[in-house]
């Protein structure tokens, strides 16, 4: 893995994917949370494949997972915020649905790159 370029692992694929849908998205949030919600959502999809990216250029292991765990957390903040979005009636249940899948399929993704990484740490 770590002789490919990022932009070919499918983990950073995912990322941006869903960064795409999360901007999509917001557009159509109220223009009073332009820099509220629709912000924080964008800001913690650009992270997922941003810190992928920066992982993917560290010289060890163990900073290589340190920015994949933060990723990580991104993608879990994200997931939060697309909740507080469906409370707030931003979005229908089937949109929110559609990006509960891609946010999963990250996940599972962004999990096995870091099972991945914490092998060679062993």
């Amino acid at each position: 893995m770590e002789n490919k370029s990022f932009t070919e692992l499918l983990v950073w694929q995912q990322g941006r994917l869903l960064t795409s849908m999360i901007y999509t998205l917001t557009k159509s949030f109220p223009k009073d949370e332009l820099f509220g919600l629709s912000s924080q959502m964008r800001r913690a999809a650009v992270s997922i494949p941003s810190n992928i990216a920066e992982g993917c250029g560290r010289q060890t292991h163990r900073d290589t997972l340190q920015f994949l765990f933060i990723a990580r957390g991104s993608l879990y903040e994200l997931e939060t915020q697309l909740y507080v979005a469906l409370d707030q009636q931003y979005l229908s249940s089937t949109v929110c649905d559609e990006v509960l899948l891609s946010i999963t399929n990250c996940k599972k993704l962004l999990h096995g790159f870091i099972n991945h990484y914490k092998s060679k740490l062993v």
